[in-house]
This record gives structure tokens, C-alpha cells and sequence, in this order.
């Protein structure tokens, strides 16, 4: 009579370096055979200091920091903090400002769910097409930030009161040529996708989160919505004017994986949308208030937030009436939207921890800061 031989459970380090940990970002994943039975995130090799350091520099000179946190979407990460300081300060922007910065807002939503959209396809093994297809669109998202801003990734663009520069020579005809092949390149992506039964197979029923879950984890954003939450800052604490454009707060059914894709892509139209009222409406007059140079803002406190492309994007303030924050506190979707990896991932196997973290779509640089 044979016997019977039982598997032990061993610990397979996932990261932190690897493609598919988006970032340098660790899993230790305890696994019996294939099935995953825990998990642990480890995080902190990308930590910065950068909240600290803010707390040394004027609030204009803090702007820059921004753009390295969630460095796939440096305009959204500018505006929140350009909020928050507004607010603490009692600016107001003037409607040109506002209009301008709900175009570059949403084009960089566009911009970042092109990476996390081919990116996620890419770990469930869907080949190099849709990546490919994706990244082309957000190569002429890029060109449009460096015409605007001088740079493609870390733009440095919005400015206390406003944005650094008048829009360029041609920007509108570069955005409007944007739109329509974009649409064809969502269109596209998800009929490649939503009918391929490989990718079906990796995405649907995978990585469920019921919304109670993600109600309790304070999840937000694709997260939230995938699981069939309607929130949207943009629609519940407007800012930026959005309360003006229509449209439409895209949602998921069943909380999985394949889910969070199609919403992403769902948010992707209605940017477009978003832009395309924006460029409509348009208003004349200046980009900018008049703000001085060292801003020492009334004692006191502010919070602001945004829907960025991965959720609600916070910047916490408090001033002493110095040159410089009292304290400088970011509350990053990212790390929040984590939070929910252990439950993501035990009971189902390796390659579906995978395909849950690429769900997520995080960036490390706002995790660690």
C-alpha cells in the first residue's frame, strides 16, 4: 500500500524586483503546491522621506515632489496639492485655470489607464498587442504634456492659483486629433479582450471583492467602482468646476478582476467625454492669479482631495503662518487600495496573485513616498 505524501508549505518570494510587481514592491507568498495560503506584503524600499523633506521647502518649491509620487500621473498628483494649498490660503482660480486644469487632469487619467490597461493584459499573458496598442495612444498624451510643460512624465505643470503656462500654439488641434483614434483604440482593446476566452478564463472570478470589503477598506476609485460603488469625487465633492460636464460614473458587477478592466476603459470614454466639453467651453481671460512669491498662508489647517486615475488622492495641510507647511501629509490611493491584497490572493494560485496585483494598478512611488 502506497503512501500518502503530503505537501508542506513553503514561502516563494514574489519581487521585489519583477514585472509584475509594477514597482519595487514584495510579496511573500506562503503557498501549498499551486494554492496561495498567505500573503505579506513588503513595502518601503522606494521611501523617500518626501513628506518630511516638504515640511523644509516653500509651498511652491513642494510642487515638484508631487510629480514623483504617482509618477504615471504627475498632473493629478499637482492639482490635488494645488488644492489643498489654495484652500488653506483662500485663492481662487480664475475659470480659464479651472477649465485648463480639468483638460490636463483628464488627460492624464487617459494617460495613466493606457499603462494600467495594457500593463494588466500583459500579466495575464495577453500577448504584446494590446500593450502595444495602448502605449501608442499615451505616447501622444506625452507629446502634448511636453509641448504644454516642456516635460512627458514629471510635469511640474499646475501652480498655486492656477497653471504654470498659457496653453501652446495648436494644443486644442492636437487634443481634438487625439480623441477619435483613442476611442477606436478602446474600442478596439476591448474587443480583442472581453471575448478572448484565455483572457476570460485569467480575469473573471478572480480577485473578488464584495462591496461591503471594499466599503470597510476605504477602497476608492477603480477599486471602489469595480465593485459596484458609485462614488466618484468629481460627482460627490466637486471640485475644478467638474460639476459642470456630463458624465457618467461607469460600474462593475461582480467585483473581479476583468471588472476593474472594463471599468478602467469605461473611464477612459468618459474622459473623453470630460475633454471634450472642456475644449467646448473653453473661457478667455488669464491662466493664473497673482500669488506671491514666498505664500506664508493664515494658520490653520486644510484637507483636499481629487479623483486621481487610481482613486481619492488627498494632501493634508497645516501652516504657522511660515513660508513652509507645519505638516505635509498625503493619503495615496495606492497604498490604501493594497490593503486588500491577503484577501485578494489566499485560496487561489500563483498566477492569480498576479493577475490580482496588476487589478489593483498600483504605483509605488506614493506607497513608500
Amino acid at each position: 500500500m502506497s503512501e500518502i505524501v503530503q505537501s508542506e508549505p513553503f514561502v516563494m518570494n514574489i519581487g521585489p524586483q519583477h514585472p509584475s510587481t509594477h514597482g519595487v514592491f514584495r510579496v511573500k507568498a506562503t503557498v501549498d503546491g499551486e494554492r496561495v495560503v498567505d500573503a505579506e506584503m513588503v513595502i518601503g524600499y522606494l521611501h523617500r522621506s518626501m513628506e518630511k523633506l516638504a515640511e523644509e521647502r516653500t509651498y511652491t518649491q513642494n510642487i515638484p515632489f508631487t510629480d514623483r509620487t504617482d509618477y504615471l500621473s504627475s498632473m493629478s498628483n499637482n492639482l490635488g496639492y494645488c488644492l489643498a494649498v489654495e484652500k488653506l490660503a483662500g485663492i481662487e482660480v480664475p475659470p480659464r485655470g479651472q477649465a485648463i486644469r480639468v483638460i490636463m487632469a483628464e488627460l492624464q487619467r487617459l494617460a495613466s489607464h493606457c499603462m494600467g490597461a495594457g500593463a494588466f493584459a500583459n500579466d495575464t499573458g495577453a500577448w504584446q498587442t494590446p500593450i502595444m496598442w495602448f502605449m501608442r495612444e499615451r505616447e501622444k498624451i506625452l507629446d502634448i504634456f511636453e509641448m504644454t510643460s516642456g516635460a512627458r512624465l514629471t510635469c511640474n505643470y499646475m501652480r498655486i492659483g492656477g497653471v504654470a503656462f498659457e496653453l501652446p500654439e495648436g494644443f486644442e488641434e492636437m487634443v481634438r486629433d487625439l480623441i477619435g483614434p483613442l476611442r477606436q483604440t478602446i474600442a478596439d482593446g476591448e474587443g480583442l479582450l472581453s471575448g478572448n476566452e484565455i483572457f476570460l478564463a485569467r480575469a473573471r472570478n478572480v480577485a473578488v471583492i464584495p462591496p461591503d470589503m471594499a466599503v470597510n477598506a476605504s477602497l476608492s476609485g477603480p477599486m471602489l467602482r469595480g465593485s459596484g460603488v458609485a462614488w466618484d469625487i468629481r460627482k460627490a465633492d466637486p471640485y475644478c468646476g467638474y460639476e459642470q460636464y456630463d458624465f457618467d460614473i461607469p460600474i462593475g458587477y461582480q467585483g473581479d478582476a476583468y471588472d476593474r478592466f472594463i471599468i478602467r476603459l469605461e473611464e477612459m470614454r468618459q474622459s473623453l467625454r470630460i475633454i471634450e466639453q472642456a475644449l467646448d467651453g473653453l473661457p478667455g481671460g488669464p491662466h493664473s492669479t497673482e500669488v506671491p512669491l514666498a505664500l506664508r498662508p493664515p494658520a490653520g489647517e486644510a484637507y483636499a482631495r481629487i479623483e486621481s486615475p487610481r482613486g481619492e488622492l488627498g494632501y493634508y495641510l497645516v501652516s504657522d503662518e511660515g513660508p513652509s507647511p507645519y505638516r505635509f501629509h498625503i493619503r495615496p490611493p495606492s497604498l490604501i487600495n493594497l490593503s486588500v491584497l491577503k484577501e485578494m490572493t489566499v485560496g487561489g494560485s500563483i498566477a492569480d496573485a498576479i493577475v490580482a496585483l496588476g487589478s489593483i494598478d498600483i504605483v509605488v512611488g506614493e506607497i513608500d513616498r
